[in-house]
């Protein structure tokens, strides 16, 4: 009797908890984001979004919005050969704005929000009479849902891997045309470290600062992924809850984690898009 009176009770908390985000509107959720001007350098953004502990900027001028700079547009821009040979701090963050965002209004619902999400990707900008309340990223979906189930029944079951041994410009190449955050990194059949798009972003301005730009062309070669990438990888298992993985991604700020089986074999890979994808359905 105990037992399901403790499964009812559950239940209902479950339901309050739907109902509750169903009523929900973007406004209750938006964080402010960071802002940075278009004439401001990309070194700058950088050191900006390392300082703030973030992965994207709101770019205005004159108090209009132009788009949003991301790591992945970063680490698209500060890649392109043509522009190789000049350091970061020459590149002006205009250069590297992207457009993936939607603008709604601030009593938007959120889950008609997060259907413009999953259709879209990028953020969820809210705007009133043309002034910029606040945006919503995968994040705060992922702050404000409970959820059911195990990690290997939503996860990307054949990930994109890397080894320590290729180079970073293979590794920028994959990312921008599998259009991924991050890529696990293998050797010997094992899991040995894990590069991101900031990883690459951060590495690419240290070598046009650091390689003089007539070196540059033969000297990127020698940039592998073993020297960049995070070796201390944060894992979760097949088995691993969803709830406690996403846990773990917002309590580490991180977009994605690789999945092992119990004999400790790479088998899949958990991304915000996976888990975005779970809540809309």
């Amino acid at each position: 009797m105990m037992k399901t009176r403790k499964k009812i009770a559950k239940n209902i908390m479950k339901i309050l908890d739907t109902h509750k985000v169903n009523c929900m509107q973007v406004k209750d959720i938006m964080v402010q984001p960071h802002r940075i001007d278009k004439s401001d350098t990309i070194s700058h953004a950088l050191d900006l979004m390392e300082k703030k502990n973030t992965k994207r900027l709101l770019v205005v001028h004159s108090d209009q919005v132009l788009g949003i700079l991301t790591m992945r547009s970063l680490t698209e821009q500060l890649g392109t050969r043509k522009k190789l040979s000049k350091p970061a701090s020459s590149l002006h963050v205009a250069t590297a704005v992207s457009d993936n965002f939607v603008k709604v209004l601030p009593d938007t619902d959120v889950k008609d929000a997060l259907t413009l999400m999953k259709k879209k990707g990028g953020v969820i900008l809210v705007t009133d009479e043309g002034n910029v309340m606040g945006w919503v990223t995968p994040q705060e979906f992922m702050k404000i849902n409970r959820f059911n189930g195990f990690v290997g029944e939503v996860m990307e079951k054949s990930p994109i891997t890397i080894s320590p041994l290729d180079r970073v410009s293979h590794a920028r190449h994959l990312i921008l045309d599998k259009n991924v955050g991050r890529l696990p990194v293998i050797e010997n059949g094992k899991l040995v470290g894990i590069v991101a798009e900031d990883d690459i972003a951060f590495a690419m301005r240290s070598f046009r600062d650091l390689v003089a730009g007539n070196q540059q062309d033969s000297r990127i070669k020698n940039l592998l992924v073993g020297d960049i990438m995070t070796r201390n990888v944060i894992s979760v298992y097949t088995n691993t809850p969803l709830s406690e993985a996403v846990q773990t991604m917002l309590e580490h700020d991180i977009g994605g984690v690789p999945v092992l089986d119990l004999e400790e074999e790479l088998v899949g890979f958990l991304a915000r898009r996976n888990i975005i994808n779970t809540i809309a359905e």
